[in-house]
């Protein structure tokens, strides 16, 4: 009897444990156009027209103007609301709104500028830790160009020498680390930045690099099934063997890769 009973607890515990956590799902923009079909699949996976999206442009130099105009962008969608955060530096008052804001969205998306503004802001480790928490439960996080690169952990902080392939040259700092094992470029083929993100590779060859253009997105589902979408392509490189040998792919619109498997 007492075997049984602790069984069923664990049985219960277990169950609980999965109830805690939700679908992981990632929509991460190279910068430029954000691609339709992307951002249509965002407000569905945050509750389609029960959606509460939170727009987050701390990286912005100009926030007002990029929430206006991701507001156009996913505003297109059927959704219940769509909501500016509360902008940066956060003061007591102005922290409080945000985590009130974090906690009722059901949908995250980060603005482009410069990703150090949005760890600047995340130096709060509570701030960050609830952000982290919010993803692993389920909620849909997105980023554009700078909220690309901070999904990211470690987060490429934009300095590098892009003559070079050496990974000690490309900056680097803490980032929201939401897809484990992975480093995120954007603008990637258009600004030509193969030598920072192989050089990176190359010096940390558990990670994944996944480069992706302007135009262009990549879905995420279970930090596993990823499918590209949009206008151009998306370059995928890990280490086989070492820092010494790698495997490269380059796949297009509706084109899928298993983060897992690393292969397409």
């Amino acid at each position: 009897m007492k075997r049984n009973t602790l069984f069923l607890a664990f049985l219960l515990l277990h169950i609980f444990a999965l109830a805690s956590f939700g679908q992981q799902r990632l929509f991460v923009v190279g910068g430029g156009s954000r691609p339709v079909d992307g951002m249509k699949k965002f407000v569905e996976w945050s509750g389609g027209p029960n959606a509460k999206l939170l727009m987050i442009t701390w990286a912005s130099g100009v926030p007002e103007e990029s929430f206006e105009a991701l507001k156009k962008g996913f505003g297109q969608f059927p959704h219940k609301s769509l909501e500016h955060a509360a902008m940066r530096p956060l003061d007591a008052e102005k922290r409080a709104k945000f985590v009130e804001q974090l906690k009722s969205a059901t949908g995250v998306f980060f603005s482009g500028g410069d990703q150090n503004r949005i760890m600047d802001v995340l130096a709060d480790e509570e701030l960050l830790k609830l952000i982290r928490e919010k993803y692993v439960k389920g909620t849909p996080f997105g980023g554009t160009s700078a909220g690309a690169a901070v999904i990211s952990d470690p987060m490429m902080t934009g300095d590098a020498d892009l003559k070079i392939i050496d990974g000690s040259k490309v900056g680097v700092r803490k980032g929201l680390g939401l897809l484990p094992n992975v480093i995120f470029d954007q603008h990637f083929l258009v600004r030509q930045r193969h030598n920072r993100l192989l050089g990176l590779v190359m010096q940390n060859p558990k990670m994944l690099g996944i480069g992706i253009d302007e135009d262009t997105a990549v879905l995420v589902e279970d930090n596993r099934k990823l499918t590209v979408v949009g206008a151009t392509k998306v370059l995928f490189v890990h280490s086989t063997r070492s820092n010494k040998e790698f495997a490269m792919a380059i796949l297009g619109p509706n084109e899928t890769f298993d983060l897992k498997k690393r292969k397409p």
